[in-house]
């Protein structure tokens, strides 16, 4: 339904040159809120109405950078620092690996952000009420014929000059447009309601069907019942039946150099210890020696077992023997095992092995001091001021 108040007077031309034409001349008039509808592009449009670069590359140029500096930042991190992951050896923060994601995600934000710019912000969507619509105008202007459409908005806008204006550049047809009036839906209705009960119900129902039952019935089951081996599990398809595989022997992953004296219970060499006993790794080799050592050494390393006669019990490890091996010696046991004990390779990583040779030097000295240690603590003792030895 149309109301009297006015928001333009369209005008219909018969060829493109006229459109063009009285594009230009509306221009030059000094009207600056109009409009062009036609059915094809036409050349030459955009200076004729004095149009200038469309903001809408703005939009597609900051959501566009925005996607792919977002999603770069969030591989890097991802893969880098909250879940490192090698994968086929490469390192963690593998530049050329996260270039495809994120030229598909600029490529993504970008386009999706033109066209939701397009729609909310150029077209005033979702406004439905656009004046010119159903109009005889629009039909016209959707075929065959240009046209063109002043709006009352302007300030020197007149009716009656407006009509004249037109009809002195070849009009062929002159309409009124008015504005519509205003409909409001009022959304909690009954029947409404009713419906969106009912697409819930559906919706919902739908969904626990197809994902417990649907897809436990052939063919849908492919997903449940796959032909692999879960950690942990029995198979036939190896000898041994065991699922999980040991690397092939001799295998050496990139970056990794395999510890030189496999299997040597007495090698002529010996490793150096590449760590420094801070309070970081000491801490480290404790947690790491009550876990693995101290059931059969004790927890100080006296031979004091914890497991009470169920496993040979270890020797102490504050013997002179003992205390007389390099730390690479002491590695070497650790890693290829020695009498009773077994390797600890699989079980512990180099960087923990070499903690826990610390920490197993700091329990040696404990039991056996040396007199720089009682005037290290006598010195400790006069600058604290503090009694500092229980």
């Amino acid at each position: 339904m149309e109301t009297k108040n006015l928001h333009s007077v369209a005008a219909l031309f018969d060829t493109p040159e006229k459109i063009i034409n009285a594009a230009n001349k509306v221009k030059d008039a000094g009207y600056k809120k109009f409009d062009v509808n036609t059915p094809y592009p036409v050349h030459g449009m955009d200076k004729a109405m004095g149009l200038g670069q469309s903001k809408i590359g703005w939009i597609t140029l900051f959501f566009g950078f925005s996607g792919a500096i977002f999603i770069f930042l969030f591989m890097g991190w991802t893969m880098a620092m909250n879940y490192p992951y090698v994968v086929g050896g490469k390192p963690f923060f593998s530049f050329p690996a996260f270039i495809p994601i994120t030229f598909e995600v600029t490529v993504l934000s970008g386009s999706i952000a033109t066209i939701v710019g397009m729609l909310a912000v150029f077209f005033n969507l979702p406004s439905l009420n656009d004046p010119i619509q159903d109009s005889d105008y629009l039909k016209q202007v959707s075929t065959d014929k240009f046209g063109i459409l002043i709006q009352a908005a302007n300030e020197k806008f007149d009716k009656e000059k407006v009509v004249e204006f037109l009809k002195s550049l070849g009009a062929s047809t002159i309409e009124y447009i008015y504005e519509p009036e205003k409909e409001e839906f009022k959304i909690l209705q009954p029947k409404f309601m009713v419906f969106l009960a009912l697409v819930a119900i559906l919706t919902s129902g739908g969904t626990y069907v197809t994902l417990n039952k649907l897809m436990y019935v052939i063919p849908f089951n492919w997903m449940d019942r796959q032909s692999k081996s879960n950690p942990q599990s029995e198979t036939t398809f190896f000898h041994d039946g065991f699922a999980m595989r040991m690397p092939v022997k001799g295998t050496i992953a990139k970056g990794f150099m395999p510890y030189p004296y496999q299997g040597q219970a007495q090698p002529n060499e010996v490793l150096s210890n590449p760590t420094l006993p801070t309070k970081e790794i000491l801490e480290l080799g404790q947690r790491k020696f009550l876990t693995f050592c101290s059931p059969c050494h004790g927890n100080y390393a006296d031979g004091n077992s914890r497991l009470r006669g169920q496993f040979p019990p270890g020797p102490t490890l504050h013997s002179d023997k003992i205390i007389g091996y390099s730390d690479g010696m002491i590695y070497n046991i650790i890693t290829n095992g020695q009498n009773a004990m077994p390797s600890y390779a699989y079980q512990i990583p180099r960087e923990q092995r070499w903690a826990i040779i610390d920490y197993i030097r700091v329990l040696q000295r404990a039991q056996n001091p040396k007199p720089s240690d009682f005037q290290a603590i006598s010195q400790l003792k006069k600058e604290s001021g503090k009694n500092v030895v229980n």
